[in-house]
């Protein structure tokens, strides 16, 4: 409104003023007229000056990663004495070890570009560059340990886990809204699909608003669309509803025997979203999962799953000398297998021919799975000198699935562990006069502990075994070496501009 007089004050300035006296009731009608044109004239170019915004982030992070495996029968190990017919002598059990890099050292830069292109069209898009120092691969940063961070990134990770110094796409995506003069809006592209509430919190990282998604269940770069309604309701401020569908396997030209499509969709409803309390239901699906990365030669698909979210986060303000944020999210997933499995090359001729496991059961134990999840949480902001600090656990159970390798974690996606992981975390604002719009500069410090209880943690294929008893058979054994305990202390420097 502010805005909105000094244009319109502005604007009388450039007309003569008319004798106050003397005006006739048309001429004033003619001035009102003239004035109203000209601050139309005034606010399109405002608006054609600032119809493009630039901003992004930079970010410095040390990591100090500690863990320790379980005892456990190697898969490679037990599958010659099973080929056999289970004769000769028992393969040996591989005994724990400590895992640990004291000084993992990353990079990452962020550009972000949105325009307006038109009226209610716009277009966002975010680049991103994310290394180890020293290294144009992310080897450092991943190993045998847990399916999301065993290799090279793939399209679900681009940019969010470590690799080379290309700068990547994020997300880029056009909205058009208002649509038919309603409060509609249909948005097409690479979804911004990672950071989602409330994993933004320990990040200090701004909610993204009706395009962002839950990061309990979904923390994955992908493509697709998504058409949403908001409507005006008074006593529902900020409520909101959108369909989403997703791409995340593409399979191709196909032929006899080719692997199908894989497809995301979900059902966001956010029926209350204020400053101090929001309020989020999903429903999700994908369709068709692949048995491998999308990257990495996808032979079959294994069936589905279907994910529920409840979340509400809230804010108390002026709670003492500062402002206390809490969240708390129940998740449920659920697995409809089909019965193909996940195949390995058994005799070394470069083919897969063995089928060993399917959609989180074993060969031969086909049934569907029900897993759930909850995370809590919350920071308090100190005001006076600009400190942040938080606390969150999260559990899952034994069958629990998450679609989240895009987290800002570096042993696996705590929000796929199945089992406990704590997390506490200091942010600390450096005190300087921002100069660009977003400016600011801040270090965050933070420790993470992982205790699982079953293995599998973040991975779809095959049956979960109880962590404490994968030495007592070889029907236990396991493709990955298995962590039992991890910890992670990280300090970072961060920059936003």
């Amino acid at each position: 409104m502010k805005k909105t007089l000094v244009s319109l004050l502005a604007a009388a300035m450039l007309l003569p003023a008319a004798p106050a006296i003397s005006a006739t009731a048309d001429e004033l009608s003619s001035k009102v007229i003239q004035l109203e044109n000209r601050l139309k004239e005034i606010e399109h170019e405002q608006k054609r000056l600032s119809w493009l915004d630039i901003s992004g982030d930079f970010r410095t992070r040390l990591d100090s990663l500690r863990g320790e495996t379980a005892d456990y029968y190697k898969f490679t190990d037990v599958l010659p004495w099973q080929m056999g017919g289970m004769v000769g002598p028992m393969p040996a059990v591989t005994t724990s070890q400590n895992v640990k890099n004291d000084t993992l050292l990353t990079n990452r830069f962020g550009l972000n570009i949105n325009a307006n292109a038109a009226e209610n069209v716009t277009v966002k898009s975010r680049l991103l560059m994310y290394k180890v120092f020293g290294h144009q691969t992310g080897g450092p940063a991943s190993g045998s340990y847990f399916a999301d961070r065993m290799g090279a990134t793939f399209d679900g990770t681009s940019g969010h886990t470590p690799g080379d110094n290309s700068l990547l796409v994020d997300y880029a995506y056009a909205t058009i809204s208002n649509i038919a003069e309603q409060p509609v809006w249909f948005s097409v592209g690479r979804r911004p699909s990672t950071t989602g509430t409330p994993t933004n919190l320990r990040q200090n990282k701004e909610k993204y608003g009706t395009a962002g998604v839950p990061g309990h269940l979904i923390d994955y770069a992908f493509d697709g669309m998504t058409i949403g309604y908001a409507p005006d309701i008074e006593l529902l401020p900020g409520a909101y509803a959108k369909y989403c569908w997703g791409r995340g396997f593409d399979s191709g030209l196909q032929t006899s025997g080719s692997p199908k499509d894989t497809d995301f969709m979900g059902i966001n409803v956010v029926p209350l979203s204020t400053d101090n309390l929001h309020v989020e239901l999903q429903w999700d699906q994908a369709k068709d999962i692949f048995d491998t990365y999308p990257d990495s030669g996808v032979s079959t698909n294994l069936g589905d799953i279907t994910q529920y979210e409840l979340l509400v986060t809230g804010k108390l303000e002026n709670l003492g000398p500062g402002t206390l944020n809490l969240f708390g999210s129940v998740a449920v997933s659920k697995t409809s297998p089909n019965e193909n499995l996940y195949k390995i090359d058994s005799n070394g001729d470069g083919a897969a021919d063995m089928g060993v496991a399917g959609l989180l059961y074993d060969a031969g134990d086909k049934s569907s799975r029900t897993g759930n999840s909850y995370y809590i949480g919350g920071r308090y902001d100190y005001a006076r000198t600009k400190t942040k600090i938080g606390a969150e656990f999260n559990h899952g159970s034994k069958n629990w699935l998450t679609f989240a390798p895009a987290a800002d974690d570096m042993w696996t996606s705590k929000l796929g562990a199945r089992g406990d992981v704590y997390e506490i975390y200091v942010v600390q604002e450096i005190p300087r006069m921002a100069i660009s719009k977003r400016g600011s500069a801040f270090v965050r410090a933070g420790y993470q502990s992982y205790d699982f209880e079953y293995t599998g943690s973040n991975s779809w294929i095959g049956a979960p075994k109880k962590i404490s008893e994968l030495s007592s058979s070889p029907a236990n054994a396991q493709m990955l070496a298995p962590i039992d305990t991890a910890t992670d202390v990280y300090l970072t420097f961060e920059v936003t501009f």
